[in-house]
């Protein structure tokens, strides 16, 4: 009776040691929470790219029905004034950290 109990015992322990193993290895817990981790960062990704296609076939529909739309847009792209119109261009902020620019203190 004693081998068979000490047989069983030995099993059972090597299953604990094998779930241990496989738990803590490459494939396991760790890898588990990373893949979580992607799945979260895409569904994110997902949502805002279809956030931003929502706001695309807005702008489209404004553009297909509203003639001020088009005509703002059109002048825009053409960079085409009326007549007596003026058009101001400022010169982009400068960037931190950009070479040539002083470092701040």
């Amino acid at each position: 009776m004693l081998g068979k109990r000490a047989g069983y015992t030995f099993l059972l322990g090597l299953m604990v040691m094998y779930g241990v193993v496989a738990l803590r290895g490459p494939r396991g817990i760790p890898a588990l929470f990373e893949k979580r981790r992607e799945i979260r960062q895409l569904e994110e990704q997902n949502a805002a790219a279809a956030a931003e296609i929502e706001r695309r076939r807005e702008r489209i529909e404004r553009l297909r029905h509203s003639g001020t739309e088009q005509e703002m847009e059109i002048r825009k792209q053409l960079k085409l004034l009326r007549p007596g119109e003026t058009t101001f261009i400022l010169p982009d902020p400068p960037k931190p950290g950009a070479p040539g620019q002083p470092a701040e203190k």
